[in-house]
């Protein structure tokens, strides 16, 4: 894939190019001005800036019907969270027993005595 420098990093083409949309997408917002395909294409050219002709719709498009101020405020909120009880009933549903653990720890614990020593003799 095509790379460019940056300030002394390297991103693909594509990567530089979201990221200029990213970032011209935040200053819009933070100056309360709607994004639109021409607004991003004048800060693409403002910053010196090429990006592939597809970003500016694509983003224009994206987030035509998004608050960004949600979407920032919101980035590490929901999902995850529903693991614990998952567990929970995948233990409930095998039987609740928990003496095949038991068994197998008692198996290492003699594997070793097996060898004639053991960690703390």
């Amino acid at each position: 894939a095509l790379r460019k420098e940056t300030f002394g990093y390297s991103f693909t083409m594509a990567d530089h190019d979201e990221l200029c949309c990213v970032y011209a997408s935040l200053i819009l917002n933070d100056d309360g001005i709607a994004v639109t395909a021409d607004k991003l294409n004048a800060l693409f050219k403002a910053s010196n800036n090429t990006v592939e002709p597809f970003w500016a719709p694509l983003f224009e498009k994206t987030l035509a019907s998004k608050d960004i101020n949600d979407l920032i405020t919101n980035v590490g909120s929901g999902g995850g969270g529903g693991g614990g009880a998952a567990a929970a009933g995948g233990a409930a549903a095998a039987g609740g027993d928990a003496a095949p653990a038991e068994e197998e720890k008692e198996e290492s614990e003699s594997s070793d005595a097996d060898m004639g020593f053991g960690l703390f003799d």
